[in-house]
């Protein structure tokens, strides 16, 4: 019962900001503009309470006590609460209130899905640094390309109804896409940053544990398809200037590629496999 509290709590949270904002900044008057501010800061506050109170419950869901458990529950819950961390400290200097309706359906869920896919994968390398490192920066990468993916498709969304000349109230509240483009960007380098040294340390984390410099199995491959997706999005967007459509195309493409290399594979085991047994 603990447990399922601790999940609850920021799920209601994140519900309550969220319908605050709604009622304030969407459903209560029409838009004043685009990037106009709509939160305010007491939603502000309660934002980041939610925010710890997930993070107390992500705490005792990867250390139940001495031991550290992973799975996809966790994973994918640990990842866009990070996301929402980072979404927290750049809405401080950047007008993003539109994202605020993306981002909080995505903690509800997000705080829930570690009671329905809890997971029982035990780390047995916890005790190790660079096992550590390495997980502490997969797992700020993966929070802001899970950040860029959300970011990546709430502009395809408002692009679209642009070009037909229809835009609701909650798309008119977001910032004009050449600056919700430019943050795109600046996700998308800063994880890509991140994932190479994922990418480094997981080289170095092998070496130490089993001998070899490269494990070739799904994990390594869809992690280094993901890294040569990022890399020639960001790439092709400084020799041709990519944007748009085929920038959202690379940026969930590499997404995809990004999750199967971990989350999908312990989906497959956690959940499909279970059930089929």
């Amino acid at each position: 019962m603990r447990s399922i509290l601790l999940h609850l709590i920021p799920a209601s949270l994140y519900a309550g900001v969220g319908i605050a904002f709604w009622r304030s900044c969407i459903a209560a008057r029409a838009p004043a503009g685009r990037g106009s501010a709509c939160m305010s800061m007491r939603e502000r506050l309660f934002l980041l309470v939610a925010l710890m109170a997930h993070g107390v419950a992500l705490h005792t869901a990867i250390f139940p006590g001495e031991q550290m458990r992973f799975g996809f529950g966790v994973a994918m819950s640990l990842m866009v609460w990070l996301a929402i961390c980072f979404y927290w400290v750049e809405s401080l200097y950047t007008r993003l209130d539109g994202l605020h309706a993306v981002i909080m359906p995505a903690g509800v869920a997000a705080s829930v899905v570690p009671m329905l896919f809890p997971g029982e994968h035990v780390l047995t390398n916890a005790a190790s640094p660079t096992f550590r490192a390495h997980f502490v920066i997969a797992m700020l990468a993966y929070s802001l390309f899970t950040l860029a993916a959300l970011h990546a498709m709430l502009m395809s969304i408002a692009g679209r109804q642009l070009h037909n000349a229809r835009f609701s109230r909650l798309l008119a509240a977001l910032p004009p896409l050449l600056t919700m483009e430019a943050l795109l960007f600046r996700l998308i380098s800063i994880a890509f940053v991140l994932l190479t040294l994922t990418l480094v340390s997981g080289v170095m984390f092998s070496e130490s544990l089993f001998g070899q410099a490269v494990r070739i199995d799904h994990k390594t491959v869809f992690a280094f398809i993901s890294w040569l997706l990022f890399g020639g999005l960001l790439l092709g967007r400084r020799l041709w200037g990519w944007r748009g459509r085929i920038a959202l195309r690379w940026t969930l493409a590499g997404f995809v590629a990004l999750m199967l290399a971990y989350v999908g594979s312990r989906f497959v085991i956690e959940v499909v496999l279970q059930r089929v047994g």
